[in-house]
């Protein structure tokens, strides 16, 4: 693990076009039992290194009901985003993760990580890789569905601020979906 994760923090595949250079964040360890796929990291953790190290990453461990130390701890979460480095902007947000990176690493993170119980699916992108024609065709549609893809998959919205919108026009996510996730991840770590 620690050379694949040495190889990832060198690479350079789509340099060219990284507004802010290549760095790479992502962490995992050996006896992670739960993977967090993401979509990429913003200009704060692009700057700290730290995954989720902002806004987006208070709500998640909200959402979790998990402290920062929890998180943080790679036996209990592997970080591993569809895109390890920030992007570059949009017109609304950043622009979608590079799409060299998941299929260049995620395989071989994954494999070494026999212990995984979960994997938190974080928007449409990582709904969209993994859960290929299984997803349903909105992210509303299949965040509604999470149970079916239980026990590998729990897929969630994005914790952005930005997306404050869909969260209050969806309040049974935060009311019904969410204490089912605190409550796997729970029992998990446990």
């Amino acid at each position: 693990m620690e050379n694949l994760l040495h190889n990832i923090s060198q690479c350079t595949f789509c340099t060219a076009h990284l507004p802010l250079g290549p760095r790479p964040v992502v962490t995992a360890n050996v006896n992670s039992k739960i993977v967090i796929i993401g979509q990429a990291p913003g200009t704060k953790v692009h700057e700290s290194g730290i995954p989720w190290d902002d806004q987006s990453g208070k709500r998640l461990r909200q959402w979790l009901n998990v402290s920062d130390e929890q998180f943080y701890n790679t036996t209990n979460f592997a970080i591993v985003p569809m895109g390890f480095c920030y992007p570059g902007k949009a017109k609304t947000g950043d622009l979608p993760p590079r799409p060299e990176c998941a299929p260049q690493w995620h395989e071989q993170l994954l494999d070494k990580m026999p212990n995984v119980e979960l994997i938190i699916l974080i928007g449409a992108y990582a709904q969209k890789y993994y859960l290929k024609d299984k997803a349903k065709r909105t992210l509303t549609e299949t965040v509604e569905e999470y149970h079916s893809f239980l026990p590998a998959y729990f897929p969630i919205p994005h914790p952005s601020p930005t997306n404050r919108f869909w969260i209050s026009k969806n309040p049974w996510f935060e009311e019904l979906v969410v204490p089912k996730l605190r409550e796997t991840v729970e029992r998990i770590l446990r």
